[in-house]
């Protein structure tokens, strides 16, 4: 699904730059700002639902974070279950 520009909060124009014998994108600061990444670190560019592409950074506690989560929701599932009926 094609989305207006008028839909679209923050648009930034980023041009092709020959870097060595490849070609690459250089990020401005605030992109850099926004992904909270630096010289040195991955980002991942991955498809959407709406066929654009989508540039995130890898959050490495993530698994570590999905693990407790999974391991508190099971233990206080009585808990959760009481909430969610409020």
């Amino acid at each position: 699904m094609y989305k207006h520009r008028s839909e679209v909060k923050n648009v930034l124009a980023l041009k092709i730059r020959k870097i060595g014998n490849s070609l690459g994108i250089v990020l401005p600061k605030e992109a850099l700002s926004r992904l909270k990444v630096s010289e040195g670190d991955t980002v991942y560019m991955t498809d959407s639902k709406d066929g654009a592409f989508r540039l995130t950074a890898l959050n490495e506690k993530f698994p570590d974070q999905m693990k407790e989560a999974e391991r508190i929701m099971r233990e206080d599932r009585d808990v959760l279950h009481e909430l969610a009926r409020r």
